[in-house]
Order: structure tokens, then sequence, then C-alpha cells
């Protein structure tokens, strides 16, 4: 696995947008305010030109332009690290446009983002070796003052690799466009749900674990995309997977706009496609649809029921995800997690 050097002191921050961009509020005030707060740590920053554009579709420009200024940024040495605008719909639109053999090739570089960026961060570690980060985007750098989770992401771009979940978690923001800068609004405390799958359904037999303990190499992201990359030509996880078997591979995983039905055969299908192999454990996050129940089936029985019989670790409403806040995580790196009461924490390793 190849690891890229960490921001040093005095270093360039890249900004690109593969997908939106920051182009109306509440994320053009936060992005710039974003901005302000880096070179006000000593930092410089560097802004490809798609930052500010809204010319797309589900995207913040066309698919040529937004692969163009990723690669570029990816394969200079203008940037120490890059960290991607926004979340958005379409970026899978832009990898039949990306040269994986050359970022491959190129020096490697941190990439931070989530949701719509696992396009580029999950096949980093798949198709390129390399790891990355699991992160906020950029606009939430904006937030006065920062969140907690904030200084952690920020934190681990200089090489923190040691993280603990936290104790409250937001259910409905309080930003928009009349205040683009408001911070996390955090009013629910952080229940775990923890179990070593014992292969049955859950239900009256299953009882909830205390602690858990797992070990492996993480793999993961938004349960949306990773959905439409599985069985294309960029699907190289059981490759992946059986190459890093000694590991073990830790999956984290969480979902945006997937109802529990969805969720569900999401779920099923990557089960069946073998990537779920070797497995040590399971990180799932809190859903964007959370407390949601469909005909019987809520958030926890639409994933442990497909993935108990491996009778490994599991996770569930962690932070992570699209209900902030979120630790970050760095996909293709080694690393241990335990989790006690509602509690959890993480140490990460570059091996």
């Amino acid at each position: 696995m190849r690891y890229p050097e960490f921001l040093k002191e005095q270093g360039t921050i890249g900004f690109v947008a593969p997908s939106f961009g920051c182009n109306i509020e509440p994320y053009k005030t936060a992005f710039v305010n974003a901005q302000k707060r880096f070179t006000e740590k000593g930092f410089s920053v560097q802004l490809g030109p798609n930052c500010y554009a809204g010319e797309g579709i589900g995207i913040s420009n066309t698919p040529e332009l937004c692969a163009g200024e990723l690669m570029e940024a990816y394969c200079s040495e203008e940037s120490d690290v890059l960290i991607s605008c926004g979340g958005g719909e379409l970026m899978c639109g832009i990898l039949d446009h990306m040269d994986f053999t050359k970022i491959a090739a190129a020096k490697p570089k941190w990439f931070m983002g989530y949701s719509d960026n696992t396009n580029f961060s999950f096949l980093l570690n798949t198709l390129c070796d390399t790891a990355s980060m699991y992160g906020p985007n950029a606009a939430a750098f904006g937030m006065e003052p920062w969140h907690p989770s904030m200084e952690d992401a920020f934190a681990a771009l200089q090489g923190k690799v040691c993280f603990q979940g936290y104790e409250l978690w937001q259910l409905e923001g309080t930003k928009d466009e009349e205040h683009p800068l408001e911070p996390f609004h955090v009013t629910e405390p952080v229940v775990l749900h923890k179990f070593v799958g014992d292969g049955k359904p859950l239900g009256t037999n299953t009882k909830e674990a205390e602690s858990v303990h797992m070990e492996g190499r993480l793999l993961g992201g938004c349960l949306d995309c990773l959905s439409v990359l599985c069985g294309t030509k960029y699907d190289r996880v059981k490759e992946y997977v059986e190459k890093y078997k000694d590991d073990g591979i830790l999956w984290f995983l969480e979902a945006c706009d997937l109802n529990m039905m969805s969720l569900r055969r999401v779920m099923w299908q990557l089960e069946n496609a073998g990537w779920f192999r070797y497995t040590k454990g399971f990180l799932i996050g809190r859903p964007l649809h959370f407390g949601e129940n469909l005909m019987g089936l809520d958030q926890y029985k639409a994933v442990y029921d497909v993935i108990s019989h491996y009778r490994v670790p599991i996770i569930m409403d962690a932070d992570l995800g699209h209900l902030p806040p979120a630790v970050p995580l760095i996909g293709g790196s080694m690393a241990t997690i335990e989790a006690k009461g509602n509690r959890w924490q993480i140490e990460m390793r570059p091996e």
C-alpha cells in the first residue's frame, strides 16, 4: 500500500471539484472562510478551475473538465494534499476520462472527501494501491467555530492516526444560505449498537455486545456510490481483498439517499459480488434515513441480516457519514478499532 506524505507546516493545500463545486450558498461563503482559516494557520491554498463552477449535471462541470482538473492536481507537485470542494451526484461520470495507470505511477498524495468522492477515494485504494482519506469536504472547514471532528480531520492530514468517537451528533442542521458558517448542531447522544455476528437474523435471540475489538485493513465509503461501481470495469475489489487476505478487511460503510429497502438490496449486491470475503469486521455509520422503518425493516436488520453469517464484530451508528460529526478514516491503512459502551476509538497504521 502506497502511503502519501502528510501535510507539513507551511505546506500547500489544493482544492478540486470533481463532484459539486462551491458556486452557491451556503457553500460558497463557507469555502471562502475555510481558505481563510487555512491561510491563518500558515498554509498556502491552491484552487482548481472548477472550485466555483456550476455548469455540470450533478457535478461542477463537464465530466471531461472535472477529470482533467483532478488528474492535473493529483499528479502535480504544486500542492501537497487535496481536499474535494463538495459531494454531489454523478462523479462516476468522470471515471471514463481518468488515467488510473498514471495516477498509480505518480507520487502518492492525500485526497480527502466523502460521499460522492467515494468514486475516487475508494478507487485510489483498489486500483492504485494508494491510501486515501474519507473525511469532510472543503466547505465544512468554513464553520465557526470548528467542531472537534474538523480539528481531527485537519490533524489527520498532518499525520495524526488515533481518534475517538464523539458524544453527540446532528440530526437537524442549522446551516443555510443566511447562516453559512454555522457549526454542527449536535443534540443527539451517540448510541452504538455492537454485535458479533452469530449467523442468525437480528431478533430476540441476538444480544448486543458490551465491547468489541477488530483489526484489519480499512476499505469502504458511501454505499450509494459503491453499488454503482460494483460489477463495472472499475470493480477490482475481489483482487484487492485477495491481495490483502492475510490482513483481513475492515469495511466502513455509510448511506445517503438509500431507504431501508435500497440499503438491504445494496448490501445483498456487494455480498453476492464477493466483496466481503476475508472480512474481519464492519463499521457502519448513521444512515441519512436514520430511524426509518419500511415494512418492519429498520437500519439494523437491513445490514445485519446480510452480514451476520461472517461471525465478525459489527458496530452500527458509528460517527461516519452524512449525519455529522464523522471520524476521519484512512482507506487502505491497517487499523485497530475498540468499542465499549457508546464510545469507540481507532488507531490507523501505514502498513
